[in-house]
């Protein structure tokens, strides 16, 4: 009341915010306009103080800050609030602030299609007039704008990336960094599993600290996968100093299942559930277990295998390159490397991938360059989704022969087959076609 006088019904949560503050700035504050104390309370007796000035919120290093706030109603209602200082996390700064792996989702919306493009213009020649960072303008579109029906989002690691969404979105083009539709009623929930290339240094620390359900969810994979690995997930997801490399594929899989699951885990106990499934590539892995498919150590074990027979027979053997062009045109392309080179994975109407032998990959790479279409070499070093996997089939077939498959309630739509799959069939011999 000393602040902002009586507030009525809002006394209560001004109490807690002025708390919050005290316990965020580390000071007690002065309770103002107060020229005497009531000479209704003993203030010689006991610890309770009258604070006439501001003072020093101390802190012991094994003790948060705590504090009580009360709420005492007209009607009758008393409430009384415990407060605690929640656990401060050192801010993890990027080395490189302009890395270009960081990508950003730029979202605009428009009550119809024609505003959206203009919208896309407008932000296209405002942003290119301005030294404006890319993520600064995320986070404002993203947060204070209205919502309407027309939607876009553009995607990229730089400028050029994005403004070439934009310039898509005004022309009505189909672009890998585009994704366009109409916001209507509210659909079901897919839950979407990525594959490799999503992962960073220390990528869980954050959640680790924060949340105990997605704790709990990676020490249980940390258990389903122990058998099956010589290295510990938990300092992989923190970064510990020692934590075995993000680059080593029989690492960086198990790792990206473990978040998968935990983060699906996450979400679920926030009564978010899914009414289908679907990943890309070893992404389906943890799409079968979250959709009820396979045991979470059948699950960690496919993964765990499949990934140490790529790191022990076909790494070093073969290299993937993405390409901005249609399945349809890549495969015309492909004419000349016939053997060499296939359409790995179709990611978009103009995102495909290409797998083969290592030498075709650097040919066709510097053919794209020539021909200036846009083309990015995947940092991997094995070829999936082509024939070299046949190297491994006869081994993964029999160390996943026992695996036992169970029909889901929840839809899985597979990425090997294109369609909505009965997930009893997911054997070993799908694992393998997945591979």
């Amino acid at each position: 009341k000393s602040n902002i006088g009586h507030s009525q019904a809002a006394a209560g949560v001004g109490g807690v915010i002025k708390m919050v503050e005290a316990m965020r700035h580390g000071v007690l504050p002065e309770t103002l306009h107060v020229d005497e104390p009531t000479p209704h309370v003993d203030w010689s007796s006991g610890t309770v103080a009258l604070l006439t000035a501001a003072r020093p919120w101390q802190q012991e290093a094994d003790r948060p800050r705590r504090a009580g706030v009360s709420s005492f109603g007209i009607s009758g209602t008393n409430a009384h609030v415990i407060l605690e200082q929640a656990p401060e996390f050192a801010a993890v700064v990027a080395e490189d602030d302009s890395a270009p792996d960081r990508v950003v989702p730029w979202l605009l919306s428009a009550k119809t299609e024609s505003a959206l493009r203009a919208q896309a213009d407008r932000l296209m020649a405002a942003h290119t007039t301005r030294d404006a960072d890319t993520l600064d303008l995320a986070f404002s579109l993203a947060t204070a704008r209205a919502r309407f029906e027309h939607r876009a989002v553009v995607v990229g690691s730089d400028h050029e990336d994005l403004d070439e969404g934009l310039r898509a979105l005004t022309a009505g083009q189909p672009v890998p960094e585009l994704v366009q539709g109409m916001a209507q009623n509210p659909g079901r929930t897919v839950f979407v599993f990525p594959g490799q290339g999503s992962q960073w240094p220390a990528m869980a620390r954050e959640l680790l600290g924060a949340s105990d359900v997605f704790r709990e969810q990676i020490e249980a994979c940390a258990q389903a996968l122990r058998p099956h690995t010589d290295w510990s997930l938990l300092d992989v997801l923190t970064g510990a100093p020692d934590a075995a490399s993000l680059e080593r594929v029989d690492v960086v899989q198990p790792a990206l299942f473990a978040v998968m699951v935990a983060l699906a885990g996450l979400w679920r106990s926030l009564g978010v559930e899914p009414d289908a499934v679907v990943g890309h590539s070893q992404g389906e892995i943890a799409a079968a277990y979250v959709a009820g498919a396979l045991t979470l150590e059948e699950a960690a074990r496919i993964t765990a295998l499949r990934s140490k027979a790529i790191a022990v027979t076909l790494a070093g053997h073969g290299a993937m390159i993405s390409l901005a062009l249609s399945a349809a045109r890549v495969g015309e392309l492909l004419s000349g490397w016939a053997g060499r080179l296939v359409v790995a994975t179709v990611n978009g109407p103009e995102s495909t991938v290409v797998s083969g032998d290592p030498e075709a990959v650097q040919e066709l790479h510097q053919m794209c360059e020539a021909a200036d279409i846009r083309a990015r070499i995947i940092p991997v070093d094995y070829a999936s989704h082509s024939p070299h996997v046949e190297a491994v089939r006869d081994g993964l077939l029999a160390a996943l022969a026992d695996l036992s498959p169970q029909t889901s309630d929840i839809a899985f739509y597979s990425t090997v087959t294109g369609q909505p799959t009965d997930t009893s069939t997911l054997d070993a011999d799908y694992w393998y076609r997945n591979l």
